[in-house]
């Protein structure tokens, strides 16, 4: 008797292989919803109104595939028929970037124009690409169960068991194309690879189940794969003027544009610009030199040589390390960049080899908490409006640069607004004045920039003025300091109005930006993201 129990059994084989593909048919859900991100966020951003699309329309279809795969279940209970479902959802995967690419660029064009009726329709029809793969996929977990209860005792366990597999696949799924595959090869290839994993895993299934007669009706899907790998991936993700470079990262759509031999850095979806460069230009009258006034707001007389070390918190191209450079000569600049792939683009593209400059590849809260250092100047300039990481906006966040400033020391924070609409400044100056005893604030002409800056000391314009004009009058100060002095002066704007103050357990900042895209959505502002 003892043996009996323990002999072989066909179906425990049979249902190991449909662990498989439901681990396998799992992992692709959610790789298909994380490569989904990277391909919208580099034409329309990544707000949580963006997350909130995807997240909310791939649930929707998940559950419709769910409803779908057991009704379907019940009329065809055959492996055969749950893996040439997993086939058509392989296929449905790879098809994506033969479809989304001449989207993604008439949208990427639109939004570099600002015609909102056809980015809306683009992002729509993008979004609405991945409703015949996820709710395919969503079919996998309901059609499995069925296949594999044998016995109505055990319906619990094996429900339990398949639910448990395909929740590890999506863990798994997570994780490989955010940390692997895109990086590597790129987001339309991402999906190439999901597609083609989801497809051996179903062919195999299909030969398991059906022979090699069954299998040879589906072997055309590959070779259209192939034909979408060699011919629908050529050439670059936007046809934006004067690209020179794009790459994908962990974090960004990168680009890298030439106009007139001017250099411009631009990340994901393309509106603003990250860094500048040109060989023979130090000012570009952006608010990377705005850093460089910070100290000055202090007591006069303040001079170039009491500023002994600089951290900027959002390196980027590194603009304003070399603007420091010039103006402050070799003292050290710790500069905090999370993405490596901007820094390598910056050290190719934007000469920003500065022997002064110590490169962090972290992120900017986490490395500057970490750091022992005290520091004169603080430059934040990590926001990328309208899209600002809730974490470097809190009363929390400022209290961690209060503790790494000189008691002369001054943060400068370059702040996105909308035409007519302050509330991010204000709700920002608000938070910092819980923090700091003065602030101040310069908009960039034209610009939708705001610089804030926040003194450890109590000062007044009036000292910024005073200092401006003692170091007129010195003939070893760089021109590019007096040149952004005088841009803040004449720019100056008064105190930002009393509203939120921010906090780890509580930043609405999300609030204000989401409210600011649906009004560049839906009233279609021109002017907002110029």
């Amino acid at each position: 008797m003892r043996w009996n129990a323990l002999q072989w059994n066909p179906s425990m084989n049979k249902n190991t292989y449909l662990y498989i593909a439901v681990f396998i048919s799992g992992l692709a859900g959610l790789a298909i919803e994380m490569t989904a991100s990277r391909l919208l966020g580099s034409v329309f951003g990544s707000s949580n109104l963006v997350w909130a699309a995807i997240i909310g329309l791939i649930l929707l279809y998940l559950t419709l595939g769910y409803f779908i795969g057991g009704k379907w279940a019940d009329r065809s209970p055959y492996e055969i028929t749950f893996y040439s479902i997993l086939a058509w959802a392989g296929l449905a995967i790879g098809i994506v970037p033969l479809i989304s690419r001449p989207v993604l660029r008439m949208s990427a064009n639109a939004f570099d124009a600002l015609q909102m009726g056809i980015l809306f329709g683009s992002f729509v029809a993008v979004v609405i690409l991945f409703i015949i793969p996820v709710t395919l996929l969503g079919t996998a977990s309901p059609f499995a169960i069925r296949l594999a209860i044998h016995d109505a005792r055990n319906a619990g366990s094996v429900s339990g068991r398949i639910y448990a597999v395909s929740t590890l696949g999506s863990f798994i799924g997570t994780f490989l194309p955010v940390l692997v595959l895109i990086p590597l090869i790129g987001t339309f290839r991402t999906f190439l690879v999901i597609s083609g994993l989801l497809l051996a895993v179903a062919f195999i299934g299909l030969y398991r189940s059906g022979g090699r007669r069954r299998l040879l009706a589906y072997l055309w899907m590959p070779v259209l794969l192939a034909l979408v790998a060699i011919y629908a991936l050529r050439g670059t993700d936007r046809s934006t003027s004067g690209m020179i470079f794009e790459t994908e990262s962990a974090y960004n759509y990168i680009q890298v544009l030439e106009l007139d031999g001017t250099l411009y850095l631009r990340l994901n979806e393309g509106q603003g610009v990250h860094s500048i460069y040109h060989p023979t230009t130090v000012n570009f009258f952006g608010p990377w030199e705005q850093a460089l006034v910070a100290p000055y707001f202090n007591e006069p007389p303040f001079s170039p040589d009491q500023v002994k070390r600089i951290a900027i918190l959002g390196l980027a191209g590194g603009t304003t390390a070399r603007g420091a450079s010039l103006v402050y000569g070799s003292i050290p600049i710790d500069g905090y960049e999370i993405d490596p792939e901007i820094v390598e683009v910056a050290q190719t593209y934007f000469d920003m080899n500065q022997s002064n400059l110590n490169i962090h590849i972290q992120d900017a809260r986490v490395g500057l908490a970490a750091s022992r250092q005290l520091y004169d100047i603080i430059s934040v300039d990590a926001y990328r409006p309208p899209y600002i990481p809730w974490h470097l906006t809190t009363r929390e966040f400022f209290e961690s640069i209060y503790d790494h400033l000189t008691p002369q020391g001054v943060l400068a924070i370059n702040v996105g607004r909308a035409p007519g609409d302050r509330r991010v400044v204000d709700a920002l100056g608000t938070t910092l004045l819980a923090v700091f005893p003065t602030i101040h604030a310069m908009d960039i002409p034209g610009s939708f920039n705001t610089i804030l800056f926040a003194t450890r000391q109590p000062t007044t314009t009036m000292n910024f003025m005073v200092n401006y004009e003692f170091l007129s009058s010195l003939t070893t100060v760089h021109p590019l300091l007096l040149e952004s002095m005088q841009l803040t002066i004449t720019n100056l704007q008064p105190r930002p109005e009393t509203t939120l103050v921010f906090t780890d357990d509580r930043a609405q900042i999300e609030w204000l930006t989401n409210d600011l895209v649906l009004d560049f959505l839906f009233f279609g502002d021109k002017e907002l993201l110029q």
